[in-house]
Formats: structure tokens, C-alpha cells, sequence
């Protein structure tokens, strides 16, 4: 059980917070600090607490601006756990007059891509040796072969993968050339908002705005942390005629991509947090949590339309990463179908109910809309239908969340053996043998509780539960 006693709560009192326990949700904030709205916490009972994490969920709830604008109110998803800039993984913030970069921070629209494909897991495994090494040639040592041109590079950067078709179909450059076009616009309506934001060119490195073809090393990669490329198997159906209106079958071969923006949301990122401290009131002192808001009108437009242009390029980077997969299926199979089920974003601030909703390692779980939460790559990942529950502010786990640092894992003395890694018959592709460790999964909390915490409280609805074959980590 989790620890709940009032030995627990002095502890966090005595780091200055605040908290209740009603035995589903945690509640804290600052002591002292009544006006700000206290945070709300779904922690499954046998996950533990983490004081760090609570600590950087109260300072984001007790965010002020000297030009006003207000927190309405902060939540965290049950796989949150403390961030390296200052805001938990799995923050979900709600602002009136107020917009937070670093409540998304530099992983700009990092996200969860999932198709499925109409081929036989045996038969796939049958050819397991010559998919992983042509896989590694695109992932791993660049013969992706990825380029678009000036006009197709800043129609995605302006209006995300609707510009990026439209400039693309007469003249697909690279690997382009080889998808199927008119099927990735067809699946656009399973990419959410339609992978389409207001963005600028402006806002974007040089590299990318030039005249000529735009090759960028950076476009289809899969990107370092938890991000990964992953082959599964659709173990159980649970909700069977939703699984089939979303083309889901028990049995069938799925795979499904987590990356974000690479070095355009680190560009954005970065350069926004630099101009929220540029822009703070000279002779105000700076928040303690070192996390600085913006409130000016014109600026808050700015950093929108900056976040956007960064959010255009990881929803084509995640496509791109996922067609590389597609076409390779198609070379060795022949003519595989391997529909879309849904891309759906983390780390984005979004209009909501007459403020904004910044959410940082945290998915949207609007009523009917596909949630994808996956375990660590020695656990299932589910397929999941959000309920929009507004308490929650209509957002879910984006994961299990980590349990031990990277660091920890690393560290001397550390075991690590496969078993005591959980990494006994886990089939992870790297060209770095660290990477397995950070990435084990003892690194990670168990999934199931996090899951099902969720259906509890309403948030989600389980349609699918799939299983890791093989996985790509750069």
C-alpha cells in the first residue's frame, strides 16, 4: 500500500507543502500560498510518492505574473514524476492570461503513432533478421533518404501536414516517392487537429528554410530519452466493436512510434525560455521554481505560433518514421496494408474553455478520441478510448513513467543482469549497449496500475492491450 500516514505528510509539510490523500486523489500545494489552486494527483495506491515531483506540481499551481493572467488549475496524470526543467512529467496546466513554454519545454509535440497491418506475426518473425537490418539502415545510418523541397519545407512548417501533401504530390522528393500519397492524406482525420497548426517558418532553424531541396539529418529519426520505434503484437481485443470500427483485430501485427520534434522544438524551446526571463519585469524578482510565464498579449501570440511551427515537423517526423516502417513491410511482404489508427500529441498548449491547456508528457483524452499508452518495451501498451472527463482536464498518462533515473541505473555498483533489469527475452535494437539499460524496464513503473487507475476514475476506457516483439532505440 501507499504510504499515507501522517508520518508521510509531516515529511511533506516539512518541505513545505501541503497535501491531502482522500485515497484516490493527492491534493498539494504551497504552505502559506492560499490563493493558488491546490493540485490535483491520481496516484494509484501501490505507486510511490515522489517529493520532488509534488514539489515542481505545487510551484507550477502557484504561478503569478506581475502583468496578471491567472492558474485555474493543475493536474497530474498517475505516471507523473519529476522533470529536468522544473515541471513534473505528466503536468496538465490550465491558464487564463497566462502561457507557460517550459509547461511544454523543448520536446515539442512528442507523440504516440499506431497503425496496425494485415500480416501474420509468424510470418513477419520469419523475416525478422532482413526487416531489422534494413530498419537500422534507416534509422540508425541514414539511408532514409529524406528531402522535400523550399516550398513543401515551409508549407509544413506554416500549416503542418496538409501543406507539406499539398506542395509534395507533384514532386515527392526521396522516400517520399515512394509512399503512397493519397493514403496519407486519407488518414490525415486519424492524426489529431489534423496534424495542422498555425505555424511560421520564422520560428524554425536556418537549415530548414532555404532555397533548394531541404535534406535534414534530423527528419524521420527516432530521437533519444523514451523515445523509440516498436513492433507489437494486438494481444487482447476488450472493446471488440469499437477495435473494429478503428480497423483493430485480435492477433494482427502493429506497430507504433514515440518521437517529437528533435532539434526544431529544442530550437524553440530553448530561444522561449530565454525570452520569457528577457521579458520579465525589471526589479521583480524571479519565481523560485524558475519556471517563467508570459502574459503579454503580443508575446504570448508569438511563442503559440513558434510552438505550432515546432509541432508541424514532429507530426511529419513521426509520419515519416512510421512510413519508412510501412514501405519496408510492403518491399518484403509485398502489398501489406498498414492503416493508421491514430497520432496523438503530448507536449502542446492549446485553447480550452477561454484560457489554454499546456500539457507536458500527458495525452488528450477528449470523449471517443483514441488514447495510446505504452508500457516500457518488457510490458503491454494499450489502446485506449477517452471519455472526456473534465475533472481530469480531459487528459491521461502518456506512459508508466519512470521509477529509477537514468543515473541510478548506470551507476557503479548497480545489477545489472538481465533479470534484475527485466530485460530477459526483450528484443531491443540499439548501436548502443547503455541504451538498453536506461531503458530497461525496471527503469519504468508498472503499467497495469496506471491503467487501470484511469478506468477507474473514468478518464479512459480500454479498447486493446498489445505486446512488444521487437524494439528500435537510438
Amino acid at each position: 500500500m501507499q504510504p499515507t500516514s501522517n508520518r508521510l505528510l509531516r515529511a511533506l509539510a516539512r518541505e513545505g507543502l501541503e497535501v491531502t490523500y482522500d485515497g484516490r486523489l493527492y491534493t498539494v500545494r504551497l504552505m502559506g500560498d492560499a490563493n493558488a489552486p491546490p493540485a490535483e494527483v491520481l496516484l494509484p495506491p501501490d505507486l510511490p510518492v515522489e517529493g520532488k515531483a509534488f514539489r515542481q506540481l505545487a510551484h507550477l499551481a502557484a504561478l503569478k505574473h506581475p502583468g496578471g493572467g491567472e492558474v485555474l488549475r493543475v493536474r497530474a496524470t498517475p505516471d507523473f514524476h519529476p522533470g529536468d526543467s522544473g515541471v513534473a512529467i505528466g503536468s496538465v496546466l490550465h491558464t487564463r492570461g497566462l502561457v507557460v513554454p517550459g509547461a511544454v519545454g523543448t520536446d515539442i509535440n512528442c507523440g504516440m503513432r499506431l497503425h496496425v497491418a494485415d500480416l501474420g506475426v509468424d510470418d513477419f518473425l520469419s523475416r525478422r533478421g532482413d526487416f531489422v537490418e534494413r530498419m537500422k539502415g534507416h534509422y540508425f545510418f541514414g539511408t532514409r533518404d529524406v528531402a522535400m523541397s523550399s516550398r513543401a519545407s515551409e508549407a509544413l512548417l506554416r500549416d503542418g501536414l496538409p501543406g507539406w501533401l499539398v506542395e509534395t504530390l507533384d514532386a515527392p522528393l526521396g522516400c517520399a516517392g515512394r509512399a503512397d500519397l493519397e493514403q496519407l492524406d486519407a488518414e490525415l482525420d486519424r492524426v489529431h487537429l489534423g496534424g495542422a497548426l498555425s505555424g511560421h517558418p520564422r520560428w524554425a532553424p536556418d537549415a530548414l528554410v532555404r532555397e533548394g531541396v531541404v535534406r535534414d539529418a534530423g527528419l524521420a529519426s527516432v530521437g533519444g530519452g523514451n523515445h523509440f520505434v516498436e513492433v507489437l503484437r494486438v494481444e487482447e481485443v476488450k472493446d471488440r466493436a469499437r477495435a473494429w470500427r478503428w480497423g483493430v483485430r485480435e492477433g494482427q501485427l502493429a506497430f507504433m512510434v514515440h518521437s517529437g520534434s528533435r532539434d526544431v522544438g529544442k530550437h524553440v524551446g530553448v530561444a522561449w525560455q530565454q525570452r520569457a526571463r528577457a521579458a520579465w519585469p525589471r526589479g521583480v524578482p524571479l519565481p523560485d521554481s524558475g519556471i517563467l510565464p508570459l502574459a503579454d498579449e503580443a508575446l504570448i501570440a508569438e511563442y503559440l505560433e513558434a510552438e505550432a511551427t515546432a509541432a508541424n515537423y514532429a507530426f511529419l517526423n513521426r509520419l515519416l518514421l512510421a512510413e519508412l516502417l510501412r514501405q519496408t513491410l510492403r518491399e518484403l511482404f509485398g502489398d501489406v496494408e498498414a492503416p493508421l489508427v491514430y497520432d496523438v500529441p503530448h507536449n502542446l498548449t492549446l485553447p480550452h474553455e477561454g484560457g489554454w491547456l499546456a500539457r507536458k508528457g500527458a495525452c488528450p483524452a477528449t470523449a471517443e478520441q483514441p488514447v495510446i499508452i505504452p508500457g516500457s518495451m518488457g510490458a503491454s501498451s494499450f489502446l485506449m478510448v477517452g471519455r472526456g472527463d473534465a475533472r481530469s482536464l480531459e487528459s491521461a498518462s502518456h506512459g508508466a513513467g519512470r521509477a529509477r533515473s537514468r543515473f541510478s541505473l548506470a551507476r557503479e555498483g548497480a545489477d545489472r543482469s538481465e533479470e534484475a533489469l527485466g530485460l530477459t527475452g526483450v528484443d531491443c535494437i540499439s548501436l548502443r549497449a547503455e541504451r538498453r539499460v536506461e531503458e530497461a524496464p525496471a527503469a519504468y513503473k508498472p503499467i497495469r496500475p496506471v491503467v487501470d487507475s484511469q478506468v477507474e476514475a473514468g478518464i479512459v476506457q480500454e479498447v486493446a492491450r498489445l505486446a512488444p516483439l521487437l524494439t528500435f532505440k537510438a
